[in-house]
């Protein structure tokens, strides 16, 4: 990273690492912790496990995304939780930035990829720490708990090595394809995401999704935990 580039330590209206919320939950998460590597293990483990992972989340706003709103709600989909991580790392002086991916067979249900009309997943969100005079990728968006159930291992972050996603699950079953890289970024590109949403899945079936959050006020279009996982 330039010395000069201050990007990815400032906050924005999304990643908005200087909210008093954000600030008072770094301070919880981390204790007493000041070594940078540490401290961002902590960090990624707090989004990992205490953020339940919802793909039925809303996703067509930027306040969507913001961090502070991610962890007032207590769960969201890959992209809003790599914003909140995103968001820690900043508040506690570590250079963090936003990685997107599309990827194939992810960790879904036989529902979810009916519901999307596909097992590809578009802008798939990651983070990147400086870490040690290098970015280390960090990818906090199934909880452990989740991952269990799926017959996945937890993905773990040691702040050293990329942490992406496994290739295979516990039963030796392929289980995640890393298709393409879409770029790193200083904030959400909510605009490139929605964009590719609209490519990928139909125009139409993302005009529906927005339309039943707006006339029913739900905050989820379905119960992602009680669905069946594809290796039952």
């Amino acid at each position: 990273m330039k010395s000069e580039d201050l990007s990815y330590l400032t906050p924005t209206s999304i990643i908005d690492s200087d909210h008093k919320s954000i600030q008072d939950y770094t301070k919880e998460v981390i204790g007493g912790s000041t070594e940078p590597i540490a401290v961002a293990k902590k960090l990624y483990l707090a989004v990992r496990d205490n953020i339940r992972y919802d793909p039925y989340a809303p996703f067509y706003l930027p306040e969507h995304y913001r961090a502070s709103f991610v962890l007032n709600r207590g769960r969201g989909f890959c992209v809003p939780k790599a914003s909140l991580l995103c968001a820690l790392g900043r508040a506690c002086g570590i250079p963090s930035r936003v990685g997107f991916a599309t990827v194939r067979n992810h960790l879904a249900t036989k529902q979810f990829i009916q519901f999307l009309g596909t097992d590809l997943f578009v802008y798939h969100g990651f983070v990147e720490f400086y870490l040690n005079g290098k970015w280390v990728k960090a990818t906090p968006a199934f909880n452990s708990e989740l991952c269990k159930r799926h017959k996945v291992p937890p993905l773990e972050f040691n702040g050293l090595e990329d942490s992406l996603f496994q290739a295979y699950n516990l039963e030796k079953q392929k289980f995640m394809e890393y298709l393409e890289f879409k770029g790193i970024y200083a904030d959400i590109p909510v605009d490139l995401i929605m964009k590719a949403f609209e490519e990928v899945y139909g125009e139409d079936r993302v005009k529906t999704w927005i339309r039943i959050f707006e006339k029913k006020g739900v905050l989820s279009l379905a119960d992602f935990e009680s669905e069946d996982v594809l290796n039952e």
